[in-house]
């Protein structure tokens, strides 16, 4: 019996759409990603986007799951910026997202890129926010190129 990975039916499917999920913590930043990448992927290639939005990062990877898992989509590019300064340690939060991702991709047959990024010390003030804004154009175009590569090579794959 062989079984059909939602990667492998969104192929079969025709379908061209990628998902992209962004966490709403520091949205001024992160958002930064989301624009970055959507400009870099329409100068790479034809594939529709389609947005998402959750609370914060910790709620990425289910949601991630969830697309995964309704074969709709070629690729998930996940967005979110985890500092210190909450209840929860960053590198708890961040260590469990980015654990949670890698795991979607392995479960369901999905490229999963993480743009959820954790700095060491991140501070409120201008200086600090302006630079992880100019990251994160950085960061989301990076983003665009490797999920434009992996959807090739992986189509080549199918043959």
């Amino acid at each position: 019996m062989t079984s059909i990975t939602p990667l492998a039916s969104a192929e079969v499917s025709g379908a061209n759409r990628i998902a992209f999920i962004q966490s709403c913590w520091h949205r001024d930043i992160v958002d930064q990603c989301r624009d970055s990448f959507l400009s870099e992927i329409q100068t790479l290639c034809q594939y529709e986007v389609d947005l998402f939005e959750v609370p914060g990062a910790f709620e990425i990877p289910l949601h991630a799951k969830r697309l995964a898992q309704s074969g709709k989509y070629l690729a998930i590019v996940a967005a979110g910026l985890v500092v210190d300064g909450g209840i929860y340690r960053h590198e708890f939060v961040a260590r469990s997202v980015i654990d949670g991702l890698m795991q979607v991709q392995l479960e369901q047959d999905t490229p999963v890129f993480s743009v959820v990024l954790t700095p060491h010390h991140f501070h409120a003030n201008d200086e600090h926010q302006q630079f992880f804004r100019e990251h994160f154009v950085l960061k989301g175009a990076e983003a665009a190129q490797a999920c434009a590569a992996t959807i090739q090579q992986f189509a080549a794959l199918v043959g």
